[in-house]
């Protein structure tokens, strides 16, 4: 990448090479706006070619609110309206990338998600976006002169714009260089942040729990999973740690710690999360149909359940007997069980190995038709540095896209 040519002034900089700000940054360009990317990494836009299994989830066919967490919560409305998947669809089939759906809508790659990144790239130099990578950035400040809001300090020197867009992304995956950036700008200027937690990320588990199903790591099985709002339906898997798979990922976006509750507030979530074993069933029908069999209830739910679970979950339980020895109240146990497994998780695996961050700077104080710092004229975030957190399944790319288009419109 080059450096900026100089005088080093710009109409926009965008601050973070990854999905939104490449989608700004195009878009600004195209209008005839001179713009600058500028991102601190050497390699362009790293999460969007780890993502899906290197596919890339670019998006879902079914989009909507319901499918977003935030704090205000018909925040994202009006850019989801305005730059929809089938938008981004006629893009990808333009530039002649191949592309399939998987379950849930979720349309992915079929070679490659660097076919996602040469798309974005190409249209960022069809803008004649200038850019600075890897280049550090040490200060932003209020310009003074006419033409210069911002003005950048950087390891590519000085740099002035009239408009600053803030895509830096949230906190997962540090390893690919993850910070807390763009809340340190938000800050500075006077913006709000909904304390960030780790989102779309495996659950662990207490000691006492792990010890009952320390051997199940590796095991997977259809389930529904249920926290405050979040109520979900795809795999489960057992991990060494505790839980994961799917909907325990999708789940993990809702649950909150005891002590994240006590500082911040409970919102939409809880501490605790309610697993459905039998999603397809009327278990206590189930049951009632077995109440006589002679057989052990671990292998009547066996039938329905990988083995050394269901024996596992009845000798937690002392229920592991033969299923004629139980009583209607007892059998209205079993099944209220089986239909509301409440566990507490502990903890989660963290940023490390969380796919989002819920939380950031508070949409509230922000256009939900532009992107732009109501209180700080020329100031935007767009994507996942907002309070707003896609479900899994392409939602967070579609956020993306959708800010990074609606802010582009109008720097």
């Amino acid at each position: 990448m080059s450096n900026p040519s100089h005088p080093s002034r710009f109409d926009v900089v965008v601050i973070g090479a990854g999905a939104a700000g490449m989608m700004c940054a195009a878009e600004a360009g195209q209008r005839g706006r001179r713009v600058l990317l500028l991102d601190h990494a050497s390699r362009l836009a790293e999460k969007i070619r780890i993502s899906g299994g290197g596919r890339c989830n670019f998006t879902n066919l079914d989009v909507g609110v319901a499918h977003y967490l935030s704090r205000n919560p018909q925040f994202c409305r009006s850019a989801l309206a305005r730059f929809t998947p089938g938008h981004f669809i006629e893009r990808i089939n333009r530039h002649g990338i191949p592309w399939h759906e998987r379950d849930h809508g979720q349309l992915f790659c079929d070679d490659s998600a660097q076919d996602i990144i040469d798309m974005l790239r190409a249209g960022c130099e069809d803008g004649k976006v200038s850019w600075a990578m890897p280049c550090t950035l040490d200060a932003v400040a209020a310009g003074q002169a006419p033409g210069e809001r911002f003005v950048l300090e950087t390891s590519h020197g000085r740099i002035a714009c009239d408009n600053l867009v803030v895509a830096t992304g949230g906190l997962s995956i540090p390893k690919i260089g993850a910070s807390p950036l763009g809340y340190r700008i938000a800050e500075q200027f006077g913006l709000a942040i909904v304390p960030p937690r780790p989102a779309l990320v495996p659950l662990t588990l207490p000691p006492e729990e792990l010890t009952i199903y320390q051997d199940l790591a590796g095991m997977a099985f259809d389930a529904v999973a249920e926290c405050g709002d979040g109520h979900f339906r795809e795999n489960l898997l057992f991990t060494h740690r505790g839980l994961s798979g799917p909907v325990i990922l999708q789940v993990s976006s809702y649950w909150q710690s005891r002590d994240y509750e006590k500082t911040n507030g409970a919102t939409c979530g809880g501490a605790q999360v309610t697993i459905n074993l039998f999603p397809a069933d009327d278990v206590r029908d189930w049951l009632a149909e077995r109440a006589r069999s002679k057989t052990l209830l671990g292998n009547l739910l066996a039938e329905r359940l990988p083995k050394r679970f269901a024996h596992a979950w009845c000798e937690q339980r002392g229920w592991n007997r033969p299923a004629n020895q139980f009583n209607g109240k007892e059998l209205d146990a079993v099944a209220a069980a089986l239909s509301g497994w409440v566990i507490a998780p502990n903890g989660t695996l963290g940023y490390a190995k969380a796919e989002v961050t819920v939380g950031g700077v508070d949409t509230r104080a922000l256009s939900s038709k532009t992107m732009e710092a109501r209180a700080v004229p020329g100031l935007y975030f767009v994507g996942e540095v907002m309070d707003v957190t896609g479900h899994l399944g392409g939602y967070n790319f579609q956020w993306a896209w959708a800010s990074g288009y609606a802010a582009g419109q109008s720097v």
